[in-house]
């Protein structure tokens, strides 16, 4: 089934300032553009529904990149059939059922329908968001982390506009920002990273952490901060709606007057919005303007890492950085918020200082550590994974393999077969070998007293579950390019503090 393409008013933009400065929003790096492979999610175009989004979004694009001192005051019509059907194939077809119950399979049954229903009440002004689906899950250190998981109408029509909203804030947002935007992940984080700290004069690293960061977002300001390039109503409308819609708990409605519910669709965009304009532009101007020397800038959602050339920047900056915060009502995290000297100097000078080996720091999953190569003892950053996050990992694999303990040696190889290749699909990266052959072996000793747990007479010997192993765990191979590689090959013309 295929929509018409439905005709669109033009694109209306009123003369209004956005209350930002000129030069404030300049990214630091450009990514490399018509390059096969090395392009955004937007110009990957992986099917020929992203081909069409991509295409007829083009124009937004454009006004947003050239007009950004003004506001975009005509999107919604964008939202039509056609984005809602493509954003309804997008959402994964197994993913949990809201407070409503429906779910992916029900609603594809009489998808035509469904949809043009859906549309007519979102342009008559008659769409409601419902509230989601209150759910927890374990974090590391014990404690719960709540996630809304929204109705599926909601999730239809947050995916679409999601689509439209990121035409204009990729041309807002700054280079050094790579929590959940189209093409860009977590190593690509990790590079940024990486490049920074060897390739500049980094002496010092501030890793800071927002405490309960979604959940305690500003609605007021971040409505603000949408207005600022937003000036349809309608849209506005549409956000305000879902941040207010609340959540179901044991069959209570609990209203949401702060906070972003972790799991909606919506959620990530609106998170970055706020950080861009509570943390990317202020700190890009106080680098410009307050720093006495370089300043490498790295953030993924609310995790921040910041490199420094001299101390007195780093502890000017953390307390600038709190006050900051604290007008928006956030705060740093206490206890993962750290100033460690780190670099390649940071051996020598603490050396010569009577103190002992750098600290480390942990960002997105793995330990970074002040290392030396192995023939000419130069700097090499280090990075492994990190170990409480690999202990809860193989926790987890115990628990399920438990489960599959009375299934058939290849039933099992199978399934973790999958689950080892995922671990490593993420952590193979230079230097992070012998974490990688620790994981494989702990696999490897959990699968062998799954087996010898069956029966008292079994007797499974190390040989025979070497061989077994073998046969179906993944080899361990390095995939990941080193970073200043992959790094260069995607921001040919980086600049440095990116």
């Amino acid at each position: 089934m295929m929509y018409g393409r439905e005709k669109s008013d033009p694109l209306i933009v009123a003369a209004k300032s956005a209350n930002k400065p000129a030069n404030g929003g300049a990214e630091s790096m450009e990514p490399r553009q018509g390059a096969e492979g090395n392009t955004g999610q937007q110009r990957t175009r992986r099917t020929q529904s992203r081909i069409s989004v991509s295409q007829r979004l083009d124009r937004v694009r454009r006004v947003a990149k050239d007009r950004k001192k003004e506001k975009l005051t005509a999107l919604l019509h964008h939202l039509d059939t056609e984005l809602l059907y493509t954003s309804f194939y997008w959402l994964k077809k197994n993913a949990a059922v809201g407070a409503d119950g429906v779910s992916w399979a029900e609603y594809e049954e009489n998808l035509e329908t469904n949809l043009v229903g859906l549309h007519r009440r979102i342009h008559g002004s008659a769409y409601r968001a419902q509230p989601s689906r209150r759910k927890y899950i374990p974090k590391s250190d014990g404690r719960q982390r709540p996630l809304g998981i929204a109705s599926l109408e909601d999730k239809i029509v947050q995916r679409a506009l999601v689509e439209v909203l990121n035409a204009v804030y990729e041309q807002e947002f700054e280079g050094f920002s790579y929590g959940f935007r189209p093409g860009r992940g977590q190593h690509d984080a990790l590079d940024a990273l990486a490049v920074g700290i060897t390739r500049n004069k980094v002496s010092w690293i501030l890793d800071a952490d927002i405490s309960k960061f979604f959940d305690t977002v500003d609605h007021s300001w971040l409505i603000r901060f949408v207005e600022h390039r937003i000036g349809d109503p309608r849209v506005i409308r549409l956000i305000t709606k879902w941040l207010q819609a609340g959540y179901m708990e044991d069959g209570a409605l609990m209203p949401t007057e702060e906070g972003t519910p972790q799991g909606a669709v919506i959620s990530p965009l609106l998170a970055n919005i706020y950080l861009h304009y509570v943390f990317d532009l202020w700190a890009h101007q106080w680098r410009e303007r307050h720093a006495r020397g370089p300043v490498t800038l790295v953030r993924y959602a609310d995790d921040i890492a910041v490199g420094f050339c001299l101390s007195d920047d780093a502890i000017r900056f953390q307390a600038a950085l709190r006050e900051r915060l604290e007008k928006f009502g956030l705060k740093l995290h206490l206890d993962k918020t750290r100033l460690i000297e780190f670099g390649r100097f940071a051996a020598s000078d603490r050396k010569s200082r009577g103190l002992g080996k750098p600290e480390t720091f942990d960002f997105l999953g793995f330990t970074h550590i002040c290392g030396r190569t192995r023939l000419r003892g130069a700097f090499q950053l280090r990075r492994k994974s990190r170990k409480d996050r690999m202990r809860e990992k193989l926790r987890e694999i115990k628990e399920k393999l438990s489960r599959r303990r009375h299934l058939s040696i290849p039933e099992q190889g199978g399934w973790l077969h999958k689950v080892v290749r995922g671990y490593f699909a993420y952590h193979a990266v230079p230097t992070n070998g012998r974490s990688l052959c620790a994981f494989r072996d702990q696999v490897t000793w959990l699968w062998l007293r799954t087996l010898r747990s069956r029966s008292q007479r079994d007797k499974t010997t190390w040989y025979r579950m070497n061989i077994i192993a073998k046969a179906w765990l993944p080899r361990i191979k390095i995939t990941h390019p080193w970073p200043d590689a992959r790094f260069f090959a995607k921001y040919p013309r980086w600049e440095p503090g990116a």
